[in-house]
Order: structure tokens, then sequence, then C-alpha cells
């Protein structure tokens, strides 16, 4: 026995070893398993009281599943199940090896009934309630792995399985990490104490909590079997089945000819690409020790996502509208209201005809404004981690956040929103700040016409997570790009975080993903002659892209994350638009230091031709060895003015005081000397044109880095304003 002992440890030690390839680790279980069939007959058996709340055992959680005649099905489900369609090796094998599983086992009743559901649901897929009645391998085996990738959660090497005090704390969040299927599952409470797993399976009382020495096993009385309910075949059933609900909602986005784009869920050329090996599974940027073994791993799928923003019915009906009316009638209805209630801007140039795919139709409009082209989880609308005075711990708010995005359709800004003094989510909110530079930052009231749309996140009302590949927000006021909203937007320094500009980020689970493993934590986007993988972003072949999560590193970054690349660098990003035409500053947030590089700004409408936006900026050195007048703020108000107008001069500025290293109000971006916001223009600006921003190395290096974080337009309104200077936050 201790022989055995010793050869788990020697294996699991080589296992969890960060050089140690993928491919070798699932060959190395298959070695483990055979190895404990051999020194078998060593191990004792083990009397577990089934009765106690909370299990601990010894036994590995394929081991445990073994001993329990109620999991046999699964366990024989497990055994024939490969971890993916590039693998031999099995899930049990995986399940019998080192690391961090949470596993939602079915018993033997949960898995029948699910195959006599699927023969009531499908009769073509199969012909009665039994493995053999399928009416192809191909059929039996892809609903193998349903059951079996669905039910597990590989933490991988760093983050712990998930006991229940440790689920997402609140009913319809997903868990951070993604399945074996790459879904997110959702948890639901009722009650004290009963749980569900994607609203319907429910976790057993007494069978939760089994520690394993590689993982926790939980019972549950159903198979976690996620549906690939796209959004168009949602918002068609509503439209089939007269369900209220968002039903107006559904009738205009079938009208506009938007259903076939909803219906997207992958991009199948870029998944091919991927499991014939063309797409590097992962690349080897870093040299410096930051990261545990430098790797940088490639997304195993490029998904599409929306969020749609969306009146209910209850409103249509107040407003006079019958949702349940046939759309003939009932859109040139919608129509009358969207322009008797100046839901539009007058600047806009549209067609009020009932060609409603027609791009200029107000209706299409309209009905795009509500939409993002990306997937957003209920917790991850706004974004917490590090603002200043931020308790991640605690989760208690303090200053605003909020973030900034380009919808479907024309191109036009969305700012969804939320404060500790707002008690929720909003689109389009402009409260009046306290936003002094001795205060901290905070909402004092909000003005009635500015107060925008609640976005309501109650899982009975929200579709969270019924949709593969969308979700669906009840909000209480109507939304559009108005001039009220409009003109708010220009009035305020608008401050986006690099990666908002990424739709797939979002709908991809790259975007400050809660896991400090390697494959999440800096994730490498090929270049674009490999693959276009995020389509706002070129880059040359010499550029290798990293984003870095940086979950727990409490760097003074928004976020905490960046993004970096290694090589002779060329990459252009779109931008987002602006809300008004007039005169703007664009400013790049940097972070200067050793490993940085010396990079040329363009900026221009025209990707092909961008004129050079000043000279080229030494991010080598930090604003301290800059000789531009930086100094700490002290407690003269005045000359801490004076110093701001000094770097202004100069082209710079400090970083903002709501970026902080650790929520804590000590170490705040505005304090550090490494810390500056760069200047790169300041110029007319006009909403209906595009813009770009190219950044290209001057260095003939391989070594040096580019670094980005935020960015931020700020109107000539608010920066050149004699009676209100632009704050400091």
């Amino acid at each position: 026995m201790i022989c055995f002992k010793i050869f788990l440890y020697f294996c699991s030690a080589i296992l969890t070893t960060s050089n140690f390839s993928l491919n070798m680790k699932q060959l190395f279980c298959e070695a483990i398993v055979a190895a404990s069939i051999l020194f078998s007959f060593w191990s004792c058996t083990e009397n577990i009281d089934m009765s106690a709340r909370y299990v601990f055992t010894s036994d590995c959680v394929m081991t445990y599943l073994e001993k329990h005649e109620n999991y046999s099905e699964y366990v024989r489900l497990l055994e024939s199940t490969p971890i993916s369609l590039r693998s031999k090796s099995t899930v049990g094998e995986l399940l019998s090896a080192r690391g961090h599983y949470t596993v939602f086992a079915p018993t033997n009743d949960a898995i029948a009934a699910y195959l006599k559901q699927l023969c009531t649901e499908e009769p073509d897929l199969l012909s009665a309630p039994t493995w053999d009645s399928f009416v192809s391998d191909h059929k039996r085996d892809s609903i193998c792995r349903v059951i079996v990738w669905n039910s597990v959660i590989d933490s991988g090497d760093h983050e712990e399985a998930y006991p229940v005090n440790a689920f997402p704390p609140e009913t319809g969040t997903e868990f951070p990490l993604s399945n074996m299927n790459d879904r997110k599952l959702s948890v639901r409470y009722q009650g004290v104490d009963t749980i569900f797993i994607n609203n319907t399976c429910e976790i057993s009382l007494t069978e939760r909590d089994i520690n394993c020495t590689n993982g926790i096993i939980h019972q549950v009385k159903g198979v976690v079997a996620p549906k690939d309910l796209t959004a168009d075949i949602y918002l068609q059933q509503l439209i089939e089945q007269g369900k209220e609900g968002f039903l107006v909602m559904a009738k205009a986005i079938q009208a506009c000819g938007l259903m076939d784009t909803l219906s997207k869920i992958r991009d199948e050329v870029y998944e091919n690409k991927y499991l014939r090996g063309e797409i590097p599974e992962n690349m080897h940027l870093y040299i410096d020790g930051h990261f545990p073994n430098g790797d940088n791993w490639t997304p195993r799928h490029r998904l599409y996502g929306f969020t749609i923003f969306a009146e209910t019915d209850d409103f249509w009906r107040e407003q006079g509208l019958d949702p349940t009316a046939p759309s003939p009638e009932l859109l040139p209805k919608l129509m009358q209201w969207i322009v008797a209630n100046h839901q539009y801007s007058n600047d806009d140039k549209f067609q009020i005809d009932q060609n409603y795919e027609n791009e200029a139709n107000l209706l299409y409009q309209w009905t795009t404004y509500h939409i993002l082209p990306f997937r957003t989880p209920a917790d991850r609308l706004v974004f917490h981690r590090n603002e200043f005075g931020y308790d991640a711990n605690r989760q208690t708010f303090t200053i605003p956040m909020y973030e900034i995005y380009t919808t479907m359709g024309k191109r036009r800004l969305l700012k969804i929103y939320e404060s500790k003094e707002s008690d929720g989510i909003y689109l389009n909110r402009f409260p009046n700040l306290e936003t002094g530079r001795t205060e901290v930052l905070h909402e004092i009231s909000c003005d009635a016409e500015k107060i925008g749309c609640r976005v309501d996140r109650d899982p009975d009302k929200a579709v969270l997570n019924d949709i593969i590949n969308c979700c669906i927000y009840p909000i209480d006021a109507p939304l559009s790009y108005n001039d009220n909203v409009r003109d708010d937007l220009a009035r305020q320094r608008l401050r986006f975080d690099g990666m908002t500009l990424f739709p797939e980020a979002m709908s991809n689970d790259i975007r400050l993903k809660m896991s400090s493993d390697e494959k999440n934590q800096d994730v490498y986007i090929p270049a674009t002659r490999i693959y276009n993988y995020f389509e706002n972003m070129q880059m040359n072949d010499q550029t290798l892209f990293v984003y870095l999560n940086a979950y727990g590193y409490q760097w003074c970054n928004l976020h905490s994350d960046e993004m970096k690349a290694k090589g002779r660098f060329e990459l252009t990003f779109k931008l987002p638009p602006v809300p008004r035409r007039g005169t703007y500053e664009f400013r790049y947030d940097v972070l200067p230091n050793g490993d940085r590089g010396i990079q040329q700004f363009y900026f221009g409408d025209d990707p092909t031709k961008m004129p050079a936006a000043g000279i080229p900026v030494d991010l080598t050195r930090g604003i301290g060895s800059m000789n531009v007048g930086f100094e700490r703020d002290g407690n003269d108000e005045d000359y801490n003015i004076e110093v701001d107008k000094r770097l202004r001069n100069n082209g710079v500025m400090k970083g903002a005081k709501s970026v902080t290293a650790d929520g804590s109000s000590g170490d705040i971006e505005r304090n550090r000397n490494s810390n500056l916001r760069y200047i790169i223009i300041r110029q007319t600006l006009d909403p209906d044109k595009t813009y770009y921003m190219r950044v290209k190395s001057v260095l003939d290096s391989e070594q040096k880095e580019f670094y980005m974080d935020y960015m931020e337009y700020c109107p000539k309104e608010v920066y050149d304003n004699p009676e209100r200077p632009e704050d400091i936050w």
C-alpha cells in the first residue's frame, strides 16, 4: 500500500508539472489507470457512511463512483467517452488522475429518465429509451458526450473544485469556469438548502460535497444537459406560441431580418482549423518569468454571442400596443410610436416605410440599438475588480463604474453603468457626480430624464441560461439613441477598456475570467494571416499578441488586465464612434518600463493610409524620467493643478485616480510615476465616420513589447472647460 501511494504521488507530481504537455498528461492518465489495476490488491475496503451530509474520502473521483452501484451507468459512460475530439484518453481516466474536478454525477435513475425524455421529445433520435435504440452510433456517442462533458468542471492546476459554499452567490449567475463541453453552468437557489444546476437539475441534499482526493462530487437528480437553443429559435418559438414577455421585440427582430444573424453559434472555419492543428495550440511569448511556464494558450473556439435589452410586453400594452397582434398590424403601430415619442436623433437619416430589413429603416435602427454583438452574463454587465476603494472579498461597491460598447447595426455607443447609489445596473444613466479632487467619487443625484433604463437581472424575468448564444434582459424604460443620450455622452469623458473593442473576448469568455490557470491567464491571439480572430484588430506576421487576464495579480491597470505584443509589431484597431461631431482628445493609457518598446501611433478614418500622430513614443521610460514635470500630489491643491497643466503642455497626463492596484486608496494610478495617459490627437471627429488607431514598432527588436490598457475620448467641453475643469478620476 505504501509503495502504491508513493507511485501515485510521483504520477501526480508529473501531471501537475507546468512543462508537462496536455497530450503527455493524457497518455500518463492511461498509465495511472493501468498501474491502479496492478496495485489494486494492496488497497483496502473503506466503509463510507452515506448518511453523513458531508463525505470525506481518500478515493479519487473515479474510484468513489465505481464503488457505488447507483453510479454504474455514469461510470460506464465515463470509461467510454473521450476527453475531447482530439484525444483517445477517456474522461474516466482523467478523473482517476490528480486534479481539481467538480462532478455533477447523475444516478442510474437520472440517466434512464433522460433517455426517456429524449425518446419522447426527439423520436427521430432514438426509438426507445435504451442505448441500443439510437438511429446511429454517431448520435449515441453524441448523447454520451452531452451527459459526460456537461457534468464535469475541470479547475486546472491552480483553482480548487467547487463545494456548495463556493457556488456563485446569486440565483441565475454562472460558475466562473466552463464545463468540459465549454458551457457555463448556472445555479438556482430555492428555499434554504435546495440548489438546482441550470434551473432543472436538483442537487441531492445528502449526497453533496463528497470530497475526493482530486475533486468534489455532487449527486444530481437529473442529467445536466444545457439545450443548444439559439436566439433565433427561442424568439421564433415566442412568436409561434404567442408567448408574452418579449413578443414585440421578437417580432421586430424577425421583421428586420436579424434571425439569421442570431442563429450563429460558432465560427466553423476556425473550429476545423483548430482541430486540424492549423492554428497553434499555444505560443511561447514570455521570457521574463512573470508566468509559470511562459506559454500563452490559443482559444479553442471562436463563438458568436448576443445581448438583447428589451422593453417588456407589459410596457407595450401600457403604450396601447397589443403584443399578440399579427406583425403586419403591430409593426406599423410600433413605428408610429417610435416617431411620435422621438426615439431617434435629429441628425439621423432614416426611412419609415415597411422595408424593415433596410439598414436605413427607422425600425431597423431602433431595434439594432437594443443588441450588443456578444453574450454578456448577468454578473458581467459591469466589471468590478480593483477600482478605488473596492473590496473584492466583500464585493462592496464604491465609485461608479461603467462600460462603453458599440451596438449592432449603425455604430452607436451604449453606456452600461452601476454605482453604489444606483442600486442596480442601468443603460445610458447620466447622474450628477461628486468629482472633487479630495473627495471620493460618488453619485449625488440623478435628474429624472437622465436615469436611463434599469436592467432586470432576475432569472425569472431575464433569459440568462436558456439560450446558448444570447442573454435577454428586460428594461423598465424605452431605449433609444436620441438627442438627449447623444448630448449627455458628448459632455463626458468616455473611457473604454481595450478589450471592449473585441466582441469575441466576451462571447468566448476570455475577458476578465476568474481563473488563475495558465490557459485562462494569458491568451494568445493568432496573427491575422493565421486567422483573424478579433475582427476589429489586424496585425502583421511579426506580431505575437497576448491578452493578460491578471486574475489575482493586483496590477495597477483598469480591471487589472492588459494586452501585450512582442516582436516587430504592427497592429491596427477599429475604434468606437464618437457621439457628436466636435473636437476631442484621444488618449492612450500606458505603463512604460524597460520591457516596452518605442512605438509610432497613427490615427485616421482610412486604415490603408493613416497619418502619423506625433513623434514616436518611448515607452521604455516612465513618466518620472521623461523630464515632463511629474510630481506626486501634495497638500497644496493649487500647486497640484499647476503640475497637471505642466504635464498637459507636454502632451501627457497622470493616470486616473479611480484605477488602483488592489482597490486600496494607497496605490492609485495617479500617484505612480510609471503610469501616464498619452494624448495622441486633438482634432475634430465625426460620429458618422469610423476611426482607426495603428501602433507600429520603430525598433529592430524581437523582444520589446507593445502595451495596451484603456483609451479615452474626451470632448473639448470637458478638457477645456474654464468653469468646471476635468476631474482627476
